[in-house]
């Protein structure tokens, strides 16, 4: 099976690697000095402070092949071309109901709707992808068919 593409800003790439990192240098560290400290303390079978430990440097060791994984098949996005077809990193502005609304079509990671950042696999950000402006794009919703007017794009 082929390995998901993950899609990711200049700036979001910056964020794994410091990540990254400090899990790998800092986090990893102080983790093993807790796990020493409470050996240090006697019967590990009942050692409270162990067992947390343990599972706070496994939850850290996850997140760590996590990021790794994500760097292994990252795809830097750039910004969208003014005048083109909608892509993942393009900043959408639309017309729904007579209102204007931007949205900036990321990968899932950076997704954040509420502050505009869609991801390029939800319904929306999907539905947005390959459309230029002046095209009307219809979403499905809970509340039935919106319709966006695509009035930019950049």
């Amino acid at each position: 099976m082929a390995d998901k593409i993950t899609y990711i800003s200049s700036e979001g790439l910056e964020k794994i690697k410091a990540e990254l990192r400090e899990l790998k240098t800092v986090r990893r560290r102080e983790l093993a000095e807790r796990i020493d400290a409470a050996k240090a303390l006697g019967d590990l079978s009942e050692n409270a402070e162990y067992h947390e430990a343990k599972d706070d440097l496994a939850f850290v060791e996850g997140r760590v092949q996590q990021l790794q994984d994500m760097l292994k098949n990252v795809s830097i996005i750039e910004g969208g071309t003014p005048g083109g077809n909608v892509r993942i990193g393009s900043s959408v502005g639309v017309e729904i109901n007579g209102k204007q609304k931007t949205y900036t079509i990321v990968g899932s990671n950076e997704a954040d709707p509420v502050t505009g950042f869609i991801s390029n696999e939800s319904p929306l950000g999907d539905a947005f992808l390959g459309h230029k402006v002046g095209d009307t794009v219809e979403v499905t919703a809970p509340a039935g068919v919106i319709t966006y007017k695509i009035v930019s794009i950049s």
